[in-house]
C-alpha cells in the first residue's frame, strides 16, 4: 500500500515513455506496423527500447529512396511526400497488408493497427523548420471497424537530431492515447504533449475519425488546440472538417474579416461582399488564387473567463451554411493576424474592419508589451503587401463616419495620415446605407426576448437555420464590440 503524508497533494502522474510503451507491448492483442519516413524510425525505437516488442511490432520499415516509397504506396498528384494524402496511403497499405497476411482465425482477438509519419525535418541552412503528418489507424477491438487519428505538426527546435527525438515522444504519445484514452478525446490531446513542451513542437491540424470518435465534432478539437496553446490558429472549411492552413492559405491572395459573427449579419456580409469586389479588382490580385478568411479570436469566445463551446458551434454552424472558410485564431492585435498569414503568402493582403476596429488598431495601449511599441506594430502590419478597406460607421445624428473624418488620437494623427495618403486605408463606398444600425448584439438580445422582428437584419437562410437549430437561445450577456 503506497505511503501518504500529510499535506500531500494529488496531482495527474505522467506514466514514462517506457511504462507508456510497455504497457502496450505486453497486451498480446494489439499488434501492427511502423511506417515512418524522414526523420528516422523514432517511434518504434521507443518500444523496441521499452522490451517485449515482438509481441506488438509486426514490422517495421522506413522507405526513404523516393522510388522505393512510390513503388510502396504510389504516386502523388502534386508529386510531394509530406502530405496528408501520403499519410493516408501509408496508413491504409498497411492496415490492408496486416488483414492480407495475418488470418482472423488463427488471430481471432487482434486489434491491429498502423502508424505512419512523413516528415521533413530542418534543412540545412535552418531556414524552413519542418513539420509533417503524423496518423494512427487502429482497432480497439477486433471485432469493430477502425480509427483514425491525424494531425500535422510544425517544429519549433532548430536542430534535425532534436526534432527528431521530439517526434518519437510525440509519436508513442499519440499510439498510448489512441489504445488508453480515446474516451477522453480532449485528454488525449492534451496527452500528446506529455515529456515535451509547447516550445517543440507545434499542432496545428487534427481530425478523428471512427466508430469510438463517432460523437467527436472536429472543430471543437480544432478549438481545443487553440484554447491548449497547442497552436495560434487553426482553420476548417465549409464542410466542417479541419483543414491545414498552410494548405489553403499557400501563395494565395487574402482577404480576412474579423468578428464575433455573433450572428452573422446583413452587415457582414455587406462588408464581405463590397470588400471583396474592391480586392479583386486591384491589380496583384488574382481571383483564382484569391481566399476569404472569416476569423474570430479566441477572446470573442471567452465568456466569463471560460471558453463557450456550444457558442462557438453556433456560430461555426452560420458561416458554414454561408460557405465560409473559418479561422480560430489566438491574435488579439492584428499585425499578429499579417504578420501569420505571411507565414504563407507574399501576395498582397486585405483586411475588412469598421471604423472602431480600426480606431483600435491606433490605440498606443495594445501595443506596450513591444520595445518600439506602435511603430514596431504597424512595420510588422503595414510592412507587407496589405490593405485596409474600411467600412463606414452611421453615428446616433445620422452622419457618416469613414476614413477621411474619423478622430484618432491627436498622438497618432499625422501616423494615420501617412497611412491613409498612402492608399494603405481605402474606403468601401458602394455600401448599403439602409443596414448600418444593425449590430449583432441586437440581434441576438431580440432572439432571447423571443420577438420576431429580426429576420430583416440577417441574410437569407440564416433566420431559419437559428429557428431549426435554436442557436443563441440562452445567451444573451456577453456583448461584443467588434461588429
Amino acid at each position: 500500500m503506497e505511503i501518504t503524508l500529510k499535506g500531500d497533494k494529488e496531482f495527474d502522474e505522467i506514466p514514462s515513455l517506457k511504462t507508456k510503451c510497455l504497457r502496450i507491448n505486453l497486451n498480446e492483442n494489439i499488434y501492427g506496423t511502423f511506417a515512418e519516413i524522414g526523420a528516422g524510425q523514432e517511434t518504434v525505437r521507443q518500444f523496441f527500447r521499452a522490451g517485449g516488442g515482438s509481441g506488438t511490432i509486426a514490422k517495421a520499415m522506413s522507405a526513404y529512396d523516393k522510388a522505393f516509397s512510390d513503388a510502396i504506396y504510389g504516386i502523388e498528384d502534386d508529386k510531394r511526400y509530406v502530405t496528408e494524402a501520403r499519410l493516408r496511403k501509408m496508413l491504409n497499405h498497411e492496415i490492408n497488408l496486416m488483414e492480407q497476411r495475418l488470418s482472423r482465425e488463427e488471430h481471432p482477438n487482434k486489434m491491429f493497427f498502423s502508424y505512419a509519419n512523413t516528415v521533413a525535418t530542418i534543412d540545412f541552412a535552418k531556414k524552413y523548420k519542418g513539420h509533417g503528418w503524423v496518423g494512427i489507424k487502429y482497432q480497439v477491438d477486433a471485432e469493430e471497424a477502425y480509427n483514425e487519428i491525424v494531425l500535422h505538426l510544425r517544429f519549433k527546435e532548430n536542430d534535425a537530431r532534436l526534432q527528431q527525438e521530439t517526434l518519437g515522444v510525440l509519436g508513442t504519445n499519440l499510439i498510448y492515447g489512441a489504445y488508453y484514452k480515446y474516451n477522453e478525446p480532449k485528454k488525449l490531446l492534451r496527452y500528446l504533449y506529455d515529456h515535451l513542451d509547447k516550445d517543440q513542437v507545434e499542432i496545428d491540424t487534427i481530425n478523428f475519425a471512427g466508430p469510438v470518435f463517432e460523437n467527436v465534432d472536429n472543430r471543437l478539437m480544432s478549438l481545443q488546440l487553440v484554447k491548449n496553446g497547442m497552436t495560434d490558429a487553426v482553420m476548417f472549411a465549409p464542410d466542417g472538417n479541419n483543414v491545414l492552413p498552410a494548405k489553403v492559405l499557400y501563395k494565395k491572395n487574402i482577404l480576412a474579416l474579423r468578428g464575433s459573427f455573433r450572428p452573422v449579419t446583413k452587415v457582414n456580409m455587406d462588408m464581405y461582399k463590397k470588400s471583396y469586389d474592391m480586392f479583386i479588382n486591384e491589380n496583384k490580385v488574382d481571383l483564382d488564387k484569391t481566399q476569404v478568411i472569416f476569423e474570430i479570436t479566441l477572446s470573442n469566445l471567452r465568456a466569463e473567463g471560460e471558453i463557450d463551446e456550444q457558442d462557438f458551434m453556433d456560430r461555426a454552424k452560420l458561416l458554414c451554411s454561408l460557405g465560409q472558410t473559418v479561422l480560430i485564431s489566438n491574435f488579439q492585435e492584428y499585425y499578429k493576424l499579417v504578420e501569420y498569414f505571411s507565414q504563407y503568402t507574399k501576395s498582397r493582403m486585405g483586411l475588412a474592419m469598421g471604423v472602431n476596429n480600426l480606431v483600435d488598431i491606433f490605440d498606443e495601449k495594445y501595443y506596450r508589451h513591444l520595445s518600439g511599441g506602435i511603430l514596431e506594430a504597424f512595420g510588422k502590419l503595414f510592412f507587407k503587401d496589405l490593405r485596409v478597406y474600411l467600412y463606414p460607421m452611421k453615428n446616433d445624428d445620422g452622419t457618416i463616419t469613414d476614413s477621411e473624418n474619423l478622430k484618432v488620437h491627436p498622438r497618432m494623427k499625422e501616423l494615420y495620415k501617412f497611412f491613409k495618403y498612402n492608399g494603405k486605408v481605402v474606403d468601401i463606398t458602394d455600401y448599403d446605407e439602409s443596414i448600418l444600425t444593425i449590430f449583432s448584439r441586437n440581434v441576438l438580445k431580440a432572439i432571447a426576448d423571443g420577438k420576431d422582428d429580426w429576420d430583416h437584419m440577417l441574410p437569407p437562410g440564416v433566420s431559419k437555420l437559428i429557428k431549426e437549430k435554436s442557436l443563441f437561445g440562452c445567451e444573451t450577456e456577453q456583448v461584443y464590440l467588434d461588429e
